[in-house]
């Protein structure tokens, strides 16, 4: 088993919260992680019709199994075991007494607001991080391969190959999961609808092209969106809140999570195609942007990545936010470093002075090197950066 960086996470959690929760995208290792760090805790699965069906028609007599606790898997079918739980952990007052997984984002955290609100400390649990794999000596070789793989655990731990394995995930969890969250009447006009969002990986979104890209409504393309977030298929990237120049950008970037999802749903279908395929550069900076957020989330952090862009064009395609400073990551797909790779970060620094922290470059190279003012980081060194920022 491949380790993660989030069980320690996990476990400081467990020591200082009755309930943990721990969710994610489907086939991203919840399961697994939970049941790793807490090898003596009973499991339930409720995607299990028969405990469901138990759990949903007597609750209490359901969690009465459980004295010292459990790992209740995919909770978020079952609605109604939250007030319950919040019961039994204020009346017994020990931690880490539940483990709660979930892969619907607003399903379980809407029910933690509702009914567990300071009582749970939450880890957003994603696919694997460049770091994990290079620990386990599993970490592909080139950038176009980690790009064309992407990083979802059943890829590394058995003999699946991605366009084998990204078909069926689509079938099987992001169709079943739209079903549960929203009316599709038209599920071929939602895969369309699909493929136009990994088309647009990497851009500001404009919900007004991409709905009629698809013959959809603006109003459906917005829910969809929020299907495909609740789902961790993508998140957006906020510009920064500071305005420098009174001319900036408001709407937010869209990038999915995992570049092998976008690969395939662009017909790549062999690693060598990334090279000279045409969105090359925004499946790299897709990658690098997740990486940076895994570093976050296997903390048990919030996200701090904003990216900066005025009306004239500049943009600075990261900016940590960090005290009160604020670092500037660029990123170029290239494997030969130019001197025009360091004309936003310099533009950045004259703009933003002293509140500018020190600048990084990520490229598709292989050699990281200091230069005046910004640190050049390798693809390969990801992970050193993402647990930093």
């Amino acid at each position: 088993m491949i380790n993660r960086k989030a069980s320690e996470t996990v476990l400081r959690l467990s020591r200082g919260y009755p309930v943990v929760a721990i969710t994610g995208p489907r086939q991203s290792g919840k399961t697994t992680l939970a049941r790793s760090v807490f090898p003596g805790k009973p499991y339930v699965s409720l995607e299990d019709p028969d405990a469901r069906l138990f759990a949903e028609s007597d609750p209490r007599a359901f969690l009465a199994r459980f004295p010292d606790g459990a790992i209740l898997d995919e909770v978020q079918r079952c609605p109604d075991l939250f007030s319950y739980i919040q019961t039994i952990v204020d009346l017994d007052g020990r931690v880490g007494l539940y483990v709660l997984t979930g892969s619907q984002q607003f399903g379980l955290l809407s029910n933690i607001t509702q009914s567990l609100a300071g009582r749970v400390g939450l880890v957003q649990l994603l696919p694997f991080s460049s770091g994990e794999l290079v620990d386990a000596g599993k970490a592909p070789v080139t950038i176009e391969d980690a790009i064309y793989s992407g990083s979802y655990p059943p890829l590394y731990d058995r003999e699946v190959q991605p366009a084998d394995w990204y078909p069926g995930y689509v079938l099987t969890y992001v169709e079943r999961d739209l079903r549960q969250l929203v009316n599709v009447r038209d599920l071929k006009s939602f895969q369309l609808f699909l493929r136009m969002c990994a088309a647009r990986t990497g851009q500001l979104v404009n919900l007004s092209s991409l709905a009629n890209d698809c013959g959809i409504t603006h109003n459906t393309a917005k829910a969809w969106l929020s299907v495909l977030e609740a789902s961790y298929l993508i998140f957006f990237l906020q510009p920064h809140y500071r305005n420098f120049n009174k001319r900036m950008t408001k709407s937010p970037k869209l990038y999915f999570y995992d570049t092998g999802l976008v690969s395939w749903l662009l017909g790549i279908y062999e690693s060598s195609q990334v090279t000279i395929h045409a969105m090359r550069g925004a499946l790299f900076e897709t990658w690098v942007v997740s990486e940076l957020l895994k570093g976050r989330l296997n903390r048990g952090l919030t996200s701090n990545l904003y990216f900066w862009r005025d009306s004239a064009g500049n943009e600075v395609d990261v900016v940590a936010e960090v005290g009160e400073q604020l670092f500037p990551i660029e990123i170029k797909s290239g494997k030969t470093i130019t001197s025009d790779y360091f004309n936003a970060l310099r533009k950045w620094q004259h703009l933003v002075g002293p509140a500018s922290g020190p600048a990084r470059l990520v490229y598709g190279g292989d050699d990281s090197q200091a230069r005046t003012n910004t640190h050049v980081v390798s693809w390969k060194e990801i992970a050193e950066l993402a647990e930093t920022v």
